[in-house]
């Protein structure tokens, strides 16, 4: 290693440090702090080799080879800043990213992880949350990411090998889940999805824990069978790149003119457009957003069944609930 690499690794391990730190404030791994020596421990400059941030104009590409060092320097204190990157750009599009460490940690810590659990992650990116599950784990075995793209998933695994991991990195549609992996005893998905498939489910071992994003929400569910699943909404706020393949859903734009100021301000209210989109216009959702006093996410749940699956307000079996597309 040269004296620059020197530095470099210098600057990752005191940014690193850091960026634990940071999430030890924000209290993200609270329900677990077993993540927060995962956290310590993997690289995540390692895996975003460049990564995009965004200026006037459009994007600047930042270079962990770059000949220039002090732009060396801004890459690795970058890739250890507390917000997502966005790391594959195809004509505009955001086709994948690493995303906030704050928010990983809340969703690995809301996961429930368990030694000895078989984890499948849905949405590859980066693979550095795969590391952090792998580390977690102790067996890279037990951890299977899947993505459709077989250039995310090389690079995936490249970046995995190159921070000492080899868990499964399959390329192929995440809806499908991965069966020739199960059964699994946690699925989370880090790509934005508008229903939860159900082969998620069948893959799954009774009791096992599902943590998704659905409408700009966390949804944690508890798998009952292999056709049936409940649970609620975490109260923070999501947003992913979309799930590409089967199980992604085109949704038409809402538009919010005509509503009250207060309804087109509140972000919750976006959320409940989106969970009853097809179900309710933004009249009657902004009519139900105010007669029950501007509910919060963890008000809200879904349930699957063989054959349905219904998103709701409060109770299950309540007066309020709507079909997921």
């Amino acid at each position: 290693m040269g004296a620059y690499d020197s530095v470099i690794e210098a600057l990752a391990t005191a940014a690193r440090e850091a960026l634990v730190r940071e999430i030890d404030a924000d209290e993200a791994w609270a329900a677990d702090p077993v993540w927060r020596e995962a956290f310590a421990a993997v690289p995540r400059h390692l895996f975003v080799p460049y990564y995009y941030v965004g200026v006037r104009g459009g994007y600047e590409r930042r270079w962990g080879e770059s000949p220039d060092p002090e732009a060396r320097e801004r890459w690795v204190r970058g890739a250890y800043a507390d917000t997502p990157l966005a790391t594959r750009l195809r004509d505009g599009e955001l086709l994948s990213s690493s995303s906030q460490p704050s928010l990983m940690a809340r969703m690995l810590a809301a996961l429930g992880v368990e030694d000895g659990d078989r984890v499948l992650e849905v949405g590859a990116g980066t693979g550095y949350n795969a590391a952090l599950l792998a580390h977690r784990l102790g067996d890279d075995d037990l951890v299977t990411t899947v993505d459709l793209d077989p250039e995310i998933t090389e690079s995936a695994r490249q970046h995995l090998a190159a921070a000492g991991h080899r868990p499964a990195v399959v390329t192929g549609d995440g809806a499908r889940g991965v069966p020739e992996r199960a059964p699994f005893d946690r699925i989370i998905a880090t790509c934005g999805l508008s229903t939860v498939p159900r082969a998620w489910l069948a893959q799954c071992r009774p009791g096992a824990r599902i943590l998704t994003p659905l409408a700009t929400g966390l949804l944690a569910l508890t798998v009952h069978g292999r056709e049936d699943a409940e649970g609620r909404f975490l109260p923070r706020a999501a947003f992913f790149v979309p799930l590409r393949g089967a199980g992604r859903t085109e949704a038409p734009a809402v538009s919010l003119s005509g509503l009250p100021g207060r309804a087109r301000e509140q972000e919750p209210f976006h959320f409940l457009l989106d969970l009853t989109r097809g179900a309710l216009d933004p009249a009657e959702a902004h009519a139900l957003w105010e007669r029950e006093g501007c509910p919060d996410r963890e008000r809200f749940g879904v349930t699957v069944g063989a054959d349905h699956a219904r998103a709701w307000l409060d109770d299950p079996d309540g007066p309020y609930a709507w079909p997921l597309p």
